[in-house]
Formats: C-alpha cells, sequence, structure tokens
C-alpha cells in the first residue's frame, strides 16, 4: 500500500465516546437516589448495513432484563450525529440527506420485559429506489421505565430512567472515500495518559471507520512505543478528533527527551494516512 506524508503539528484535545444516556427527573424538594442505574442491556449497540437502492431489511434487537423487577421499554427511532470529540447527539437530523430515520419502522414501539427475561424488537428499513450512493444512519432509543404507573414524575416524588441507544449504520453502494489528516496535536491532563489527537475531515458521502498505529521514535530512529489507532467511525462530510494513547502502557516509559510520532492511519483509500509531530517527555 502506497504511503503519503504530511508534516503537522502538536496542540491539545480529547475524544470520547458512548451510547449509554441516563437521566433524571425529580419532584420538587426531592433529593437524587444515591446509586440508581439501569438493569437493562441491549444488544448489539452498533449495526452496520449494506443496502442497494429499493432493498428492504429486517433486523433484530435483543433487549435483556437483568434486574429483580420488570421494565417497560419504549422504542423510538431517532437521529443522532457525532460531534468534534465523537459523542453521539440524538437530535433532529442537522443534514437530513444522510438520515435514514424515515425509512424505519419499528416493532414492537412499547413492551413489557419481566425480570431475568429477554424480549425482542425488530426494525424494518426500507431504503427508497432512488436513493443516492452514501453513507446513511439512524438509531434506535430504548427508553426504561417502571412496569406500572405513570411515566410522569408527580410532585416530591423520583422517576428514574435511563436510555441506551443501538446505532445503525446503511451504506447505500460504493461512493468513493475522501478522507484527510488536517491536524495533529498533543493532549496531557494531570493523571492521564498523554494523548495525541488526529483530527480526520470526510470530504466524501460514505461513512469510514480508522485504523492504523501510532509509532514513537528516538532520535536514532529506534522504536520506542506502538500503540493502535481506536476503530472510531468518520461520518459522511464531518470532521472529528481521535485521540490516540501516545505511549503503549504496556512498555516502559522512555526517559525524558523529545520523542517523533509517526501515525498511520487506514480508511479504506488506496494509501495510507501519515501525519507526524514530535512529543516532549519530562
Amino acid at each position: 500500500m502506497e504511503l503519503q506524508r504530511g508534516e503537522l503539528h502538536p496542540d491539545a484535545r480529547l475524544y470520547t465516546v458512548g451510547a449509554l444516556i441516563v437521566a433524571f427527573a425529580l419532584g420538587p424538594g426531592a433529593a437524587p437516589p444515591a446509586a440508581a442505574q439501569s438493569s437493562v442491556e441491549v444488544t448489539p449497540l452498533r449495526l452496520e448495513l449494506k443496502a442497494a437502492p429499493g432493498g428492504t431489511t429486517t433486523q433484530a434487537i435483543t433487549v435483556s432484563n437483568t434486574g429483580k423487577d420488570a421494565v417497560r421499554v419504549r422504542a423510538t427511532i431517532s437521529d443522532w450525529h457525532l460531534s468534534r470529540d465523537g459523542s453521539p447527539q440524538f437530535v433532529t437530523a442537522a443534514d437530513p440527506k444522510y438520515s435514514a430515520s424515515g425509512w424505519t419502522r419499528v416493532a414492537p414501539p412499547e413492551i413489557v420485559v419481566d425480570a431475568g427475561k429477554d424480549t425482542t424488537v425488530r426494525f424494518t428499513l426500507a431504503v427508497p429506489a432512488d436513493a443516492p450512493p452514501a453513507g446513511y444512519r439512524t438509531g434506535i432509543l430504548f427508553e426504561f421505565g417502571p412496569a406500572t404507573g405513570s411515566p410522569i414524575a408527580k410532585p416530591r416524588e423520583v422517576v428514574f430512567k435511563s436510555r441506551i441507544a443501538t446505532l445503525i449504520y446503511v451504506n447505500v453502494g460504493e461512493p468513493p472515500a475522501a478522507v484527510d489528516l488536517t491536524d495533529v496535536r498533543t493532549r496531557a491532563l494531570p493523571d492521564q495518559p498523554t494523548q495525541i489527537i488526529a483530527v480526520l475531515k470526510n470530504t466524501g458521502q460514505r461513512t469510514v471507520r480508522t485504523r492504523g498505529t501510532l509509532t514513537l521514535y528516538d532520535k536514532s530512529n529506534a522504536v520506542i512505543s506502538r500503540t493502535v489507532v481506536p476503530d472510531v467511525p468518520l461520518l459522511p462530510e464531518s470532521e472529528r478528533e481521535v485521540a490516540i494513547i501516545a505511549i503503549n502502557p504496556d512498555t516502559p516509559r522512555p526517559p525524558p527527551g523529545e520523542y517523533r510520532v509517526e501515525i498511520k492511519i487506514d480508511v479504506g483509500l488506496p494509501a495510507l494516512i501519515v501525519g507526524e509531530t514530535t512529543l516532549k517527555v519530562s
């Protein structure tokens, strides 16, 4: 595979991602519970589907109640996007041309799951015949609440709800990938491993995922440490930051000095994306 190189420079920022959202609804004068947590699991949390214009697919999602009480599960379809640091944001699609929510139906939309039991929620996705090749997306939000009673909090009553999302990627056709590495910078926080932040810009119309390596070299060009670039999505026509641990925690910490950092990222292009910067170890 051919390599492309570019000189980039250090600075700071961070990446994180998650799909679990927890919310509290508190009545006047009520105190939040000391340790409230969801006892429901959803599998899978991510689905990547290949589809053709005019095609239809039905997929199953398993909801498991691992708690001691029955729960009411409500399933809704939601648009989402990723913030610059990679966190899912469940809001109305900012760019509806990549939304697959209008193509999706879920059943059943509401069900009670007994303690220790599993249930299956299915969704059907029908791609329009005129859908152009692109990377589309939607999501299924599962909200959990008490099996009985009103989901609306009464005065001085605490209602605990949690939501888990299954993120759905729908790849229609094979549009060409187009990704650039626009910056590389370091991020160092107290009591946390130093990170290298790679800023990637996707100018194409397909979702790609990252993989690769970060290698640390000393002045003699000897390899000091090698870490893996995390597998994260880069949505169409978007820019995001990917955080990579600068020094492999399984290797000895290098002595103080300046080191060369080389990042090689594979997003499915004919050539690897390669960037370099420096890291000062104190």
